[in-house]
């Protein structure tokens, strides 16, 4: 299993803000957590609202707990609001279920991290997330529709 770096953590926040920009995003928030949890990287744009590093936060964390994206998330929201309710109780409320959480794989498929981006909406978070992921050499999963 390949170990997320700090140098692929900032490769993903590099890329990832710079796609946004390209992209005329509104003001992002980019946070990287290894497969453990523990935060490796993370930046806010200038301007970005009080709560948007937390609401990223939450689709990373989200996404790691259950070990799926959280597009995948989202779809499990509309089904069974019950059970994301129930388990963003026990996350600590940190669950956020709407893309842009998007775990990171290595090439043999293994959980090394994952990325959570909010700023703009859900669909260009994850596009940003995936753009990162893909620029360190790494595999995003940000789980099915």
């Amino acid at each position: 299993m390949t170990e997320l770096t700090l140098a692929a953590a900032q490769t993903i926040v590099a890329t990832a803000l710079d796609h946004c920009r390209k992209g005329n995003f509104k003001p992002m928030s980019v946070v990287v957590l290894d497969a453990r949890g523990a935060l490796k990287a993370a930046a806010s744009e200038d301007g970005t609202s009080l709560k948007r590093a937390g609401v990223a936060h939450g689709k990373a964390y989200g996404a790691l707990s259950l070990g799926l994206g959280s597009r995948s998330l989202f779809k499990r929201a509309k089904e069974q609001p019950f059970f994301i309710a129930s388990v963003t109780h026990v996350a600590e409320g940190a669950l956020v279920p709407v893309p842009g959480g998007v775990l990171i794989r290595d090439a043999a498929g293994a959980l090394v991290g994952v990325v959570g981006i909010s700023g703009d909406t859900s669909d260009n978070d994850e596009a940003a997330a995936l753009a990162g992921i893909a620029a360190a050499g790494l595999v995003g999963d940000p789980g099915e529709d």
